[in-house]
């Protein structure tokens, strides 16, 4: 069974096609609500994939893609509704651009807010869980900016663009919880909480370092994964906690 026949530079069927003018004011509210949609879907996938671009800037390339790739190909959808529908999105973004200069909320909205993942040394579990991030997706970042252990971190930042900025301690770092090598390669020795330790341990579920002196007592974060030897350098082999 095959459709209508189409009539070649049919003017009407190309500008507007079949559907009345009022239809373009559906056009303009099915733009607003996949807009939304997408910028909302996009935030609550935080920020791993949006390391290149902004969430804004993600959504523009997804509605200009999928606005301008319907007209090209199917000659039912009018051009003008596809045009109508570009300008909206750019409109859009024109205007939540400036919004996001003039309004922080707006800003903190659109692009999220810095998360402070790493303090002293020590990292925070539900710093990770708000920045969609593991422990190993932290180590291997630090690894990344040749950090082997987290005693050189004074504070770690995940930023609103997806990257981590890392302040370290500008020479003779503390020891600390062991990041290199890959835990998945090498993972860091138990510490045997049944026998008296010496010298400084780092806990393996936030990376507290604290001075033993006989059995080990539990940490303050309440984790149960134990402690291992605090190192200054873990790729010159364990027990080297200056």
């Amino acid at each position: 069974m095959s459709g209508p026949e189409i009539i070649p530079f049919d003017w009407q069927r190309i500008w507007l096609g079949d559907a009345p003018p009022l239809f373009l004011l559906e056009i303009v509210f099915r733009t607003v609500v996949i807009f939304v949609w997408l910028l909302f879907l996009l935030r609550l996938t935080g920020k791993r994939g949006l390391a290149q671009l902004s969430a804004l800037e993600l959504v523009i390339v997804i509605a200009l893609g999928s606005a301008a790739g319907d007209p090209l190909f199917y000659p039912e959808v009018p051009l003008l509704h596809a045009m109508l529908a570009l300008a909206l999105v750019v409109g859009f973004q024109r205007v939540l651009a400036r919004l996001v200069v003039r309004s922080e909320r707006v800003e903190a909205f659109m692009d999220g807010q810095p998360v402070e993942l790493v303090r002293d040394g020590v990292f925070s579990m539900a710093a990770l869980e708000r920045a969609n991030l593991s422990r190993e997706d932290l180590f291997e970042k630090l690894r990344a900016q040749g950090v082997l252990q987290l005693g050189e971190v004074r504070r770690a930042y995940f930023e609103q663009d997806g990257h981590l900025t890392v302040f370290r301690h500008d020479a003779d770092p503390p020891p600390g919880l062991p990041v290199a090598p890959p835990w998945d390669l090498e993972p860091p020795s138990v510490l045997d909480p049944d026998l008296p330790q010496q010298g400084f341990v780092a806990c393996l579920d936030c990376g507290r370092v604290q001075q033993a002196a006989g059995l080990l007592p539990g940490c303050a974060c309440g984790g149960l994964g134990g402690w291992t030897a605090a190192t200054t350098d873990p790729l010159a082999g364990p027990g080297r906690a200056g």
